[in-house]
């Protein structure tokens, strides 16, 4: 594993050689094989359907992976899935997962789907990326997966065949004769083949391909970044990118005695680029606990006792989980865990130090983006780690801040000025972003930076630090939600003038969806009136705002439209006014002021007596700053 600690050893990197003359893999069945070579005997990944400490625990090779993908790969194939069609997943973790993922990339395009979506949504994205097979569970207690895809299928007609994953093979004792006696019924109304995963994929040969592994760099990955509407969002995935993205991680992060948890889902980029690329290519261990990770029934009760199982040197997780993990007592033996790697979305301060502090363990903060094929950068391991900022550049990922011209072009911000984030890297598929050609308009600038929508600086030492979002996406506990997703909802009621959505801040989840609204003159309604409205016309839950504030006029730009720096101004006065008066302290919001490198801050009204130390005990938690007022 190559140190890491400054910008001069990622230029360092880079000066070796370029990426195209680097000596890795062409294909992901390559990519596999080499490490099987390297590691055929090691663990792999281990899963537990539940979370307690001794609950049965399933661990496979690097060799026996390489076995059940082949066998995935050869099985995709014979049901006519080519190197262009799409095999679509929608799982919780389990093993049979990453089996797919994989496979499917080898044989085709695999397309992971988040399976809390509605069937509205999974359809949506079926027909978006014409997926030919799908692989998900069999009906089983306690989920509703099997049924929500039976109906997706059903406005799918693009799918052929669907292949179900029976989690009974991970059950020991009496609830392996109980299951079957309860399994809800799922009777099919759709026309795809259904047949078991287990069965046809022990009809394949494990040790070859069944077709020739075209070395020609593909897309092999479809990862839909939106799911909340009827028009999805599909970022394309190149195998190069994939394999960069594991190099990264075997170079600089991981080596081959690392075991790694990661109770995220292997439907999001985190958790299937940083994590299972890299350790494909480090021969690290990773562990995936329960079906829903850190959503599973007594996964925080028992995080701590899991690390110590497995005797862990990383854990990979989200805020949000870090603030729940924060009410439980440490309990067990965690002295294995190096550092924990956050992502998806911004780290409080306050949370970073109150984390350290319980358990000694430093959480590395980075950034990543679906559209890049994740890694962006990360604050170095083995260097200074500036807490706010998503750390240095990656190797071979260059980072522009970038700001319109006024005659068509961009023009680059000078250190420490804020504009927009641009990437370019070996993740990013230049040009061809989406699957969707009119989504990929002005996305780039100077024809290869990917815009990211971000806005950002770069300090004089290169950290990256992110001060905003130009896409107005709300990011509820890493979740994106579309902002228009509630404003389209809310201008259904015939009450409804006009409508802003935004992001509140929220101590555990960063943001939380609230919406203020402009009345028709007139008209009347109330906030709990249009609440019920919001629950009733919003199909995604996550998305339902929080609050929804009436207000006589919203504020507008010169040219009509919602202005919502002013909305996001009233919810953090709002919010952090609210948590002030539940703590006792006679302190209000006197202003939220736009800093140039920290974006919005609160400016908190002296009182006399109150010190600093009691303000960041309430507001510290928040991903905004605060400061006193002059």
């Amino acid at each position: 594993m190559t140190i890491f600690a400054t910008l001069a050893d990622m230029r360092g990197l880079e000066a070796e050689a370029p990426w195209q003359d680097r000596d890795v893999a062409k294909t992901m069945y390559d990519y596999l094989s080499r490490a099987k070579a390297a590691h055929g005997a090691r663990p792999a990944i281990s899963y537990q359907l539940f979370s307690a400490p001794d609950a049965p625990k399933v661990t496979v090779s690097w060799a026996e992976l390489h076995t059940r993908v082949t066998r995935a790969a050869n099985l995709f194939r014979s049901l006519g899935v080519g190197p262009q069609d799409v095999v679509a997943y929608v799982l919780p973790n389990t093993m049979e997962t990453a089996v797919t993922l994989l496979g499917g990339m080898v044989a085709g395009i695999a397309n992971p789907i988040n399976p809390l979506l509605e069937p509205e949504q999974i359809s949506s994205i079926l027909r978006e990326t014409k997926a030919k097979v799908v692989v998900t569970l069999r009906a089983f207690p306690k989920t509703d997966i099997a049924q929500k895809v039976a109906e997706a299928v059903r406005h799918a007609p693009g799918v052929r065949h669907v292949l179900e994953v029976d989690l009974l093979t991970y059950l020991t004792g009496v609830k392996k004769f109980i299951v079957p006696l309860v399994r809800p019924k799922n009777p099919v109304q759709h026309t795809a083949v259904v047949r078991s995963f287990h069965a046809e994929l022990a009809r394949q040969p494990g040790d070859r391909l069944s077709f020739t592994d075209d070395p020609a760099d593909r897309v092999a990955a479809y990862f839909h970044t939106g799911g909340t509407t009827g028009m999805p969002k599909v970022a394309q995935h190149k195998v190069s990118g994939m394999v960069y993205n594991g190099w990264i991680g075997g170079t600089l992060l991981f080596r081959e005695t690392d075991v790694v948890m990661c109770p995220l889902p292997l439907f999001h980029v985190f958790a299937v680029y940083p994590i299972l690329m890299s350790m494909i290519a480090s021969g690290a261990h990773v562990v995936f606990p329960t079906p829903a990770g850190y959503r599973g029934e007594g996964v925080f009760d028992n995080l701590w006792k899991l690390i110590e199982r497995y005797r862990c040197t990383y854990l990979i997780t989200v805020p949000t989980a870090l603030a729940a993990l924060m009410q439980r007592k440490v309990d067990a033996d965690i002295s294995s865990l190096k550092n924990g790697f956050s992502g998806s979305a911004p780290l409080p301060v306050e949370l970073y130090n109150r984390f350290k502090k319980e358990t000694g363990v430093e959480i590395v903060e980075g950034y990543g983006l679906t559209e890049c094929t994740c890694l962006v950068s990360v604050n170095p391991p083995e260097g200074e780690k500036k807490i706010g900022s998503v750390g240095l550049p990656f190797p071979y990922t260059h980072v522009k801040i970038l700001n319109r011209n006024g005659n068509g072009g961009f023009t680059e911000a000078a250190t420490d000025e804020v504009g927009e984030i641009c990437v370019a890297s070996p993740g990013v598929f230049e040009g061809s972003t989406y699957t969707e050609i009119d989504k990929n308009r002005d996305l780039f600038a100077e024809g290869r930076f990917l815009r990211t929508g971000d806005l950002g600086r770069i300090d004089p030492d290169g950290y990256l630090f992110i001060t905003g979002r130009a896409k107005d996406l709300i990011i509820r506990g890493g979740h994106n939600i579309d902002p228009a997703v509630i404003e389209e909802a809310l201008m259904g009621h015939p009450a409804v003038a006009m409508v802003g959505a935004i992001g509140q801040p929220d101590l555990h989840a960063g943001e939380l969806p609230c919406a203020y609204v402009e009345l028709v003159a007139g008209s009347t309604a109330t906030p709990a009136e249009l609440m019920d409205y919001a629950a009733r016309h919003i199909s995604e839950r996550a998305a339902e705002p929080k609050f929804i504030g009436i207000l006589p006029e919203l504020p507008k730009t010169a040219v009509g439209k919602v202005f919502k720096p002013d909305l996001r101004r009233l919810a953090i006065t709002r919010i952090y006014d609210e948590a002030l008066r539940k703590a006792g302290l006679q302190l209000s919001v006197a202003e939220v002021i736009e800093d140039k490198k920290r974006g919005l801050v609160a400016r908190i009204a002296k009182s006399g007596g109150t010190d600093r130390a009691a303000v960041d005990a309430v507001l510290g938690g928040f991903t905004r700053p605060w400061e006193w007022a002059e």
